[in-house]
């Protein structure tokens, strides 16, 4: 898998509930954005076909995409990055996952905020989140709750979302809010 150089800013993060409105934040997403295709509740061919459509959006708009999954299935979809436990690409939510995570290019770090992802989770806030983040070793994607307003408040050079693009204010423009 190639390195990311540099890495994407904003990242939209699939989802069963985001799928009907994809192709428009895809569109709407800056150039050179990232895309992860997650879709758990397809099955294989219906999910191997949904990313490809959305993986065809996503690099007309010079956006990185990464499949969640292994990184030889990763390379077989035609994707530039794994995400998943141990990839690319690692989601984690402690600093136990974050050690656990070395090796990946990256790391999504949540939840940042509370999230309709895990209603009544705790989150980590602003404080947490940049104290584990100084742990990591690698670039801190922060997940969880965030759009454009909780990125100004996290005042963080990376973020991802799933919600966020849905409805939410175009990322963009950073005076939508």
């Amino acid at each position: 898998m190639p390195r990311l150089k540099p890495l994407p800013a904003i990242w939209l993060i699939s989802d069963a509930r985001n799928d009907a409105v994809l192709e428009q934040a895809l569109r709407q997403l800056p150039r050179g954005s990232g895309f992860v295709f997650r879709h758990y509740h397809l099955a294989a061919p219906a999910r191997q076909a949904r990313f490809a459509a959305l993986a065809r959006v996503a690099r007309a708009r010079g956006h990185v995409v990464a499949l969640a999954g292994s990184r030889a299935e990763a390379r077989r979809w035609g994707a530039d990055l794994a995400y998943g436990p141990g990839q690319d690409l690692a989601p984690v939510h402690s600093l136990r996952e974050i050690g656990r995570a070395r090796g990946a290019l990256a790391v999504l770090l949540s939840p940042a905020f509370p999230t309709r992802s895990h209603p009544g989770a705790p989150s980590l806030g602003p404080l947490r989140f940049r104290l584990l983040a100084s742990r990591a070793g690698v670039p801190v994607i922060a997940l969880g709750g965030m759009n454009p307003r909780t990125a100004r408040r996290l005042d963080w050079p990376y973020w991802a979302g799933i919600d966020a693009f849905c409805g939410e204010p175009n990322p963009r423009n950073p005076k939508d809010s």
